[in-house]
């Protein structure tokens, strides 16, 4: 008998999934679905696009497509205006949901709500092309921006924005984000950290990127802790290397005199966000200087600066979004499961499973999808003896319900032909490839015009 398995979410924890079973040896066919016309998702609209090293794991991502042995479906929508998940999952023995968490979090600020204030996940999906911001349109005009976070995300949105265009025009960036790139005013970069330099989250090799740009300096704010000289680890734990580092490249940077860069990112540690400045859009932002106590509890010192800033991104974290159908632990932002098994009131759900952020929350880097994906792909093997049988087995009849529902998919034929054309566009910009990003200009690349 051949299971079938639907796989929704083409990003690295539904594709690695889908790799796990296919691997299995067991006699499974698979399906990935996604809402959007091209396949990789966070790696192709989360990885900063100056990161080309990173984005090469998609030759890993696609290997089960090479071959054919999996169905690409995309421009699927699920819910909503798009095919029911019940209807769905009529066409499969097991559904395995890797939608990822792509809601920003709150600061929880006054005037978090003014025009200028930004989740980080909106800012990069504006930068790496996602067709959901095309029109986002960040303001860009004033040469103050505060970043708030003190994880890679942050960094990521401090080097973009103070890379000059010519540098990003080697890179993948749709052609009107290239465009309000040249058109930035953008001169300081001001990232926000609450805790201390030996406190971020921040890699080594991310952290040295800043330090190497062209034509940008990093300026250190730390209120004397480098130079008075920040405890250093005891031990020689990966964590512990990577804190030695960190602080070996920010002391070298706080001893920098000012080099006379048009453009600036400033590391100001020990400051917490208080309030937003402005009236309809950012104007500034209230910044609150911040100590740690003896007991390692963050505290505020009552001490307040205000930032010249006309944009704020914060770079605080994700949650996921309720998936209709199934249960969803608002506290977690993650769909409650034992192993990648969907669990309602701690009894599973037949055929349902998780994988991915939307199963553990936003943790871990791209390749930790790989093991969490083989554990859930475990539990499905396990299961599929005692599923029931679909009522609708037959691959053509998923696409008949498709159609009846008005979507047209996207198979992995009809992605190459996108693919082919941001490779065309590429090439006239001296780059790589350049995205796609309007969703009809998608379409048309995939189907071709007249067939939308």
């Amino acid at each position: 008998m051949n299971f079938r398995v639907a796989v929704i979410g083409a990003g690295p924890s539904g594709l690695y999934a889908a790799a796990a079973l296919l691997s299995s040896g067991e006699p499974v066919s698979v399906e990935v679905l996604d809402r959007l016309p091209a396949p990789y998702g966070l790696v192709r609209y989360g990885v900063a696009p100056d990161h080309v090293k990173m984005k090469s794991v998609i030759r890993v991502l696609q290997k089960p497509f090479d071959p054919a042995d999996v169905e690409f479906l995309g421009g699927v929508r699920i819910g909503g205006d798009g095919i029911p998940l019940d209807e769905l999952r009529t066409h499969f023995h097991a559904v395995v949901h890797a939608t990822g968490s792509s809601v920003d979090r709150a600061l929880g600020v006054p005037g978090e709500e003014l025009a200028g204030s930004l989740g980080s996940g909106a800012f990069v999906s504006w930068y790496c092309g996602h067709p959901d911001f095309t029109e986002l349109s960040p303001p860009l005009d004033h040469p103050g921006v505060a970043v708030v976070g003190a994880g890679n995300v942050a960094l990521d949105v401090a080097r973009v924005l103070a890379k000059t265009a010519d540098e990003m025009a080697a890179t993948d960036v749709p052609g009107p984000v290239l465009d309000a790139l040249r058109s930035s005013a953008v001169r300081d970069v001001h990232v926000l950290i609450r805790r201390g330099p030996q406190h971020v989250r921040f890699t080594p090799a991310e952290l040295r990127q800043i330090g190497d740009l062209a034509y940008a300096q990093v300026v250190v704010h730390d209120d004397g802790l480098l130079a008075a000289g920040v405890e250093e680890p005891a031990t020689i734990g990966q964590g512990d290397r990577r804190q030695r580092q960190n602080l070996a490249m920010l002391g070298e940077w706080a001893d920098r005199p000012d080099d006379g860069s048009p453009r600036r990112i400033h590391l100001r540690f020990l400051r917490s966000p208080v309030r937003l400045l402005g009236e309809g859009r950012v104007s500034g932002i209230v910044v609150e200087r911040t100590a740690v106590d003896a007991s390692g509890r963050l505290v505020g010192t009552g001490e307040e600066e205000v930032l010249d800033v006309g944009l704020v991104v914060r770079a605080i974290g994700y949650a996921g979004e309720p998936i209709p159908g199934l249960p969803f632990d608002e506290a977690t932002g993650t769909v409650p499961n034992e192993g990648g098994r969907v669990v309602r009131d701690g009894v599973p759900v037949p055929g349902a499973y998780v994988t991915g952020w939307i199963k553990r929350g936003p943790t871990g880097v791209i390749g930790t999808n790989k093991g969490d994906a083989q554990e859930t792909v475990a539990a499905v093997l396990e299961d599929l003896p005692s599923l029931p049988a679909p009522a609708h087995p037959e691959p053509d009849a998923l696409r008949e319900a498709l159609a009846a529902h008005g979507i047209r998919p996207v198979d992995w034929t009809a992605w190459l032909r996108l693919d082919a054309e941001e490779v065309r566009r590429g090439g006239l910009r001296g780059a790589e490839r350049v995205k796609v990003a309007e969703l009809a200009e998608m379409l048309d690349a995939a189907h071709g015009a007249d067939a939308r």
